[in-house]
């Protein structure tokens, strides 16, 4: 196919019947035909396997991409099996469900995963032959259809307590979710870039002056890495075990197209200075806002909102974990066998750049590597200029017709009904963006992370802009995923296009005590690069200043 400019305009049909609804919060991009491939498999079968875990009246959600944008649908489920789905509902408050899939998760599928994760990791990829190489692709794309799968199987027992919390104490207090929400704060380590390494990694600093003298030189970022690495030692071990931790990791977004953390060796550096440097996140109030808000629970239910806060704190750190340790480590080490493959095909002048080979599907990948064919250089850079071109704005939020009105949950019977609710709630916290109209100097979102804060907004497209951002700066993007806690450090406050309370973003901005306000819908193209804001995240506004 010869190469051409992408279209001006573009008309997407249903893929199929019934109503469908646009995930601009995790994909708001076109994803790459690989992508495309691989996904909607993997993650129907994990969101199948959450909502028969919990008997759910549900069975999962399905995925397709229509003009590489995601679109997704829910799915009823069968009838044959609702009486099953309804007793097996009578279970989960009793046994408490989440929490023994919390413990599956500790003890079985987490250590299985970094075990995988770090098995892929130790090969080469420039070091195998043609053969070895597309059959290292293949390793690394079942990999990570493995990872979507089990990051969307651990959805429920990651959300559906938080949503319980949500729908009992709003109904007994009246509170905004954003008031309840932050009474999650400090429960989730991973969420603002906490590990077994980075603890490591902070006490051998704080013993080894050398170090710290070396992490504050000037000079190429990734020879610095390198360095550091290098050094004698406990700290030098401390820091291998960090950056193979973290190295490999996508930085943001799902897709291969997005950049791992070791290919941005510039933020990745000044990150860590701040993380290292000793500095302490101001003390938590957390405490403080609990009684608050018990205080306001009437007397008879406040043993039940103690119940209901430590069963949400106890499994939200699950709602990031399930990805920073599943599919987005996958998607990276997908991406770096990938971009090697992309080398090796370069090389021999059959495609224009390395990072084009992203654009194909695996068996494209493999067919080019084996030299058995594949898409022409001109079609995957076309390719590339139109995942480049587009986001999700330029297409519909629905397709085929609207979607019915939520059912009425009054008539279910009560565990159930509790169930679907609080799942329900979850969800909408995940997905749903402020409604409110905005000013011309005045931009409605939501209340997603305590503190105001005026500063530069850096407008952010993608990942690969990351380099841009200066310590301070309020980041202004489409949305974001849990892996970029890595640089959230450099931040001085966050806005988002999409997403909600629950969003990653959401979360990833509480953790670390950074203002925060998310679901603007229209933060990315009103705030201009450069531009001074005020990020209000606890009113839910930002303020354009100029």
């Amino acid at each position: 196919m010869a190469s051409s400019a992408p279209p001006a305009t573009l008309h997407l049909e249903p893929p199929g019947p019934g109503p469908w609804a646009q995930d601009g919060v995790h994909f708001p991009r076109p994803m790459t035909r690989y992508f495309q491939d691989m996904h909607p498999a993997a993650f129907k079968a994990g969101t199948q396997d959450f909502a028969r875990y919990y008997g759910m009246l549900i069975d999962g959600l399905q995925m397709a991409y229509v003009q590489g944008f995601g679109y997704n649908q829910l799915l009823p489920a069968p009838e044959d099996q609702i009486p099953a789905r309804i007793q097996r509902a009578e279970e989960v408050y009793v046994r408490k469900l989440w929490r023994e899939q919390l413990h599956e998760w500790d003890t079985q599928r987490k250590p299985a995963a970094l075990a995988a994760h770090r098995a892929i990791q130790a090969v080469a990829p420039e070091t195998l032959s043609d053969a070895e190489l597309a059959t290292y692709l293949r390793r690394c794309g079942a990999h990570h259809a493995a990872m979507v799968t089990q990051h969307m199987r651990f959805t429920a027992a990651a959300v559906l307590p938080v949503g319980d919390f949500l729908a009992q104490v709003g109904d007994w207090t009246g509170l905004p979710p954003s008031e309840l929400l932050g009474l999650m704060r400090g429960t989730a380590e991973v969420s603002a870039g906490g590990s077994d390494e980075l603890s490591r990694l902070k006490q051998a600093f704080a013993q080894d002056a050398t170090a710290r003298a070396l992490l504050a030189e000037d000079g190429d970022p990734a020879q610095l890495l390198g360095r550091l690495r290098a050094l004698g030692g406990e700290t030098g071990a401390a820091v291998a075990a960090y950056l193979d931790l973290v190295g490999h990791r996508l930085v943001d977004g799902f897709d291969i197209a997005e950049p791992t953390a070791l290919e941005m060796p510039d933020a990745l550096l000044r990150s860590m200075r701040i993380v290292l440097s000793g500095d302490e996140q101001a003390a938590s109030d957390i405490d403080a806002r609990t009684a608050e808000v018990r205080a306001k629970v009437p007397a008879e239910h406040q043993a039940q909102f103690d119940a209901l806060l430590a069963e949400a704190r106890h499994n939200y750190r699950l709602r990031d974990e399930r990805g920073v340790y599943s599919d987005i480590w996958a998607s990276g080490l997908m991406r770096r066998a990938a971009l090697a493959a992309g080398r090796r095909v370069a090389a021999q002048g059959r495609i224009a750049s390395a990072a084009h080979l992203l654009d194909a599907s695996l068996d494209e990948m493999c067919a080019l590597v084996e030299g058995h064919g594949g898409p022409s250089a001109d079609e995957l850079a076309h390719r590339a200029a139109y995942r480049a071109t587009y986001t999700a704005k330029d297409v519909p939020a629905t397709l085929g017709p609207p979607a019915p009105p939520p059912p009425d949950l009054s008539g279910l019977p009560p565990a159930v009904g509790r169930l679907m609710r609080a799942t329900a709630i979850a969800l909408g916290h995940v997905f749903g963006s402020s409604e409110a109209q905005n000013e011309d100097k005045l931009l409605y979102g939501l209340a997603a992370s305590k503190g105001v804060y005026e500063g530069t907004a850096r407008r952010v497209s993608s990942p690969a802009e990351f380099g841009r951002i200066n310590q301070g700066d309020v980041l202004v993007t489409e949305s974001t995923t849990e892996a970029f806690n890595i640089l959230l450090p450099l931040l001085g406050g966050i806005v988002t296009d999409n997403g909600g309370l629950l969003s990653h973003a959401a979360i990833v901005a509480r953790e670390y005590g950074i203002p925060g306000v998310v679901g603007t819908r229209e933060g990315t193209e009103r705030i201009t690069d450069g531009m001074r804001v005020r990020v209000d995240g606890d009113a839910g506004e930002v303020t354009l200043l100029g």
